[in-house]
């Protein structure tokens, strides 16, 4: 296997240099870009039925400080509409094109395309060196990254579900995030971990899995959270690009949201949070596929007289306290909406996080609405009371606002 990976890696210098963009901002300033599922998430069927640098040092602990960036709208840019999953394809892609050193591994990530195709397309393109089909082992194809990472690739791990990470757990947790701490500086880990996650319709327990707040206690590993196609795409390239272990969490639900992104090529910041809905009155802090209960929610409290400030804060380690702080700033009260577990979960550090940095800011205690801590049932009108859903959003608010 390690002739494999040396086949693979000799079409390039490890010494390859990373060309880094201008910052883009948040969704919040294309107002156009929707085309299906727009911010307020008044077309998402929920079963209910931004250009910036390579992060190069890993910040330890929960703070991420930014500089200022230069706000630039793409609403008159010359774009095309993608579904989120093939918004994730063209990152990838793109990124394979740019630089060789780039390869896929996973279970059925070849040929066949990926289980919710994200890498449909790809074997026959870079063949079946770069894009390496494994066998049913979480535990070694993961190893198996992450010592090709070792040797100077910049390998791409599918989980075919994210809870099958968790037989990889050894790996991440022992390996990838610690190796370039143990091994003094002499390695580094550019691998990139993702995959499908989240209270799919009906997909029972085990593949239900939110494996945010395992990974979070992990030392050296940054973790994100796409929200749309626009997201998808600059949080995957700068996944790649970053000399950090990253692991982007994708939700299973919002694998078929569509937008129009910008022809021209754009990556994110792995460590800055999007402002989604400038407003007064409470900050709300939530991420992934419980961005649009909240904007649904949203709606609603506008109807009512609330003035709601929503951020998606997209990194989930670190946060991004910078973005997170200005809000609270103003607004005085945060609302904290997760489908994570409520037990050790996001919110759980969020809410210390900003307790310890801006406590005297707050006019209110923090309220987190999180998935309860039970496995999640099979049945669907069960699954549905595990999750948060809008209309408790919505007296949450009220509740603080009192």
């Amino acid at each position: 296997m390690a002739t494999i990976f040396q086949r693979i890696g000799a079409a390039t210098s490890l010494s390859y240099s990373i060309d880094t963009k201008t910052s883009r901002r948040s969704l919040s300033e294309r107002k156009a870009s929707f085309v299906v599922v727009r911010s307020d998430a008044t077309k998402i069927n929920t079963g209910l039925n931004r250009i910036g640098g390579r992060v190069d040092h890993l910040i330890t602990n929960a703070v991420a400080t930014k500089a200022d960036t230069l706000a630039a709208s793409t609403a008159s840019k010359p774009g095309h509409e993608v579904l989120l999953f093939e918004a994730l394809k063209e990152g990838l892609e793109e990124e394979m094109e740019r630089d060789a050193r780039v390869c896929v591994m996973g279970e059925d990530v070849g040929h066949y395309g990926g289980s919710y195709k994200v890498t449909k397309g790809l074997a026959p393109k870079f063949g079946d060196l770069r894009v390496l089909d494994t066998p049913i082992a979480e535990n070694s194809f993961t190893g198996m990254g992450i010592g090709a990472a070792m040797t100077g690739l910049r390998p791409v791990i599918e989980g075919m579900n994210m809870g099958f990470l968790l037989l990889a757990f050894n790996q991440i947790s022992n390996n990838c995030g610690m190796l370039h701490y143990t091994s003094g500086g002499q390695f580094k880990i550019p691998v990139v971990i993702r995959g499908p996650g989240g209270v799919g319709r009906q997909l029972g327990a085990e593949h239900s899995q939110r494996l945010e707040s395992y990974f979070q206690s992990i030392p050296g590993i940054q973790m994100v959270a796409c929200s749309t196609p626009y997201n998808a795409k600059g949080l995957m390239k700068a996944a790649i690009r970053s000399d950090n272990p990253v692991i982007l969490f994708e939700h299973v639900l919002l694998y078929n949201l569509k937008e129009t992104i910008p022809d021209e090529e754009y990556v994110l910041n792995l460590e800055e949070a999007e402002m989604v809905r400038p407003g007064q009155h409470v900050t709300i802090l939530t991420y992934s596929r419980m961005r649009y209960h909240v904007m649904q929610a949203a709606k609603t409290l506008v109807n009512k007289g609330y003035d709601p400030e929503v951020i998606d804060i997209r990194s989930l380690k670190p946060f991004d306290l910078h973005t997170i702080g200005n809000s609270v700033k103003k607004t005085h009260r945060v609302l904290i909406v997760e489908e994570c577990m409520r037990t050790g979960g996001i919110g759980a550090s969020l809410t210390a996080a900003i307790n310890e940095n801006f406590q005297d800011y707050l006019d209110a205690p923090i309220v987190c609405l999180s998935s309860q801590d039970v496995p999640t049932p099979y049945a669907g009108t069960l699954e549905e009371w595990t999750v948060v859903q809008p209309p408790q959003i919505v007296a949450a608010v009220e509740q603080l606002c009192q």
